[in-house]
């Protein structure tokens, strides 16, 4: 499909998740990127969201204020669609289009602990975020931080402003991780209630404790 310059206008505007004229976005933005412009700025900006914010699956919460950019930036931990609305954010004050995209994955390394828990393997709804760069859409992914993968033996994902930063299908062992099985479209907002309403009807519980029991066991061989 082909991106249009009101396309790209309305993903450098700020929306109601994605509040990228919030001072605090803006501040955090300009401090990440250092100067910095273009590809290099989404670059620093990705390495600070990734490993800034530590990633936790019980931040799973039906409060709307806990999915805007302007809150999520002074959290120390998250799961994955806060990361991703900060960063698309960020990038918007950054003056780099940006938007936020949406899959169903399979972790091949869950615990079998966890799958009892959830039920499958299949984390629905996981969240992303996608940046115009060099005349196209990169998918970058900044929810595990460096710390975390090193912990359970998986490679984090990097980013150098040039190509996707998606979940590797394989970890560093020659086994399978992550399996990308629905791709749920581009947004240029948050549809918060159409992710709530995806998290009730795949695991049979309120958002609010969808995850709670995950905890680190999703990245545990």
């Amino acid at each position: 499909m082909t991106t249009t310059t009101e396309d790209l206008r309305r993903c450098t505007a700020p929306t109601t998740f994605v509040d990228s004229d919030h001072p605090d976005v803006v501040a955090f933005a300009r401090d990440k990127a250092g100067g910095a412009i273009g590809a290099a700025a989404a670059t620093r900006l990705f390495y600070a969201v990734r490993d800034g914010i530590r990633y936790d699956p019980y931040a799973v919460s039906n409060d709307p204020a806990d999915y805007r950019a302007s809150s999520i930036v002074h959290r120390t931990a998250a799961f994955c669609t806060p990361k991703a609305i900060l960063l698309a954010a960020s990038a918007r004050a950054s003056g780099i289009p940006a938007r936020l995209g949406f899959a169903d994955v399979r972790n091949h390394l869950q615990s079998e602990k966890l799958r009892e828990r959830m039920g499958t393997d299949l984390f629905v709804f996981h969240g992303y975020a996608e940046l115009w760069l060099q005349g196209r859409w990169l998918k970058v992914t900044p929810a595990f931080n460096a710390a975390l993968c090193e912990r359970f033996g998986v490679a984090p994902l990097d980013f150098d402003g040039t190509n996707d930063a998606i979940f590797q299908a394989f970890a560093a062992d020659g086994r399978r991780y992550m399996e990308y099985v629905r791709d749920r479209g581009s947004y240029e907002d948050l549809p918060l209630d159409e992710m709530l309403a995806t998290l009730r009807d795949a695991y049979g519980i309120d958002a609010q404790g969808a995850l709670t029991d995950a905890a680190d066991d999703q990245f545990r061989p």
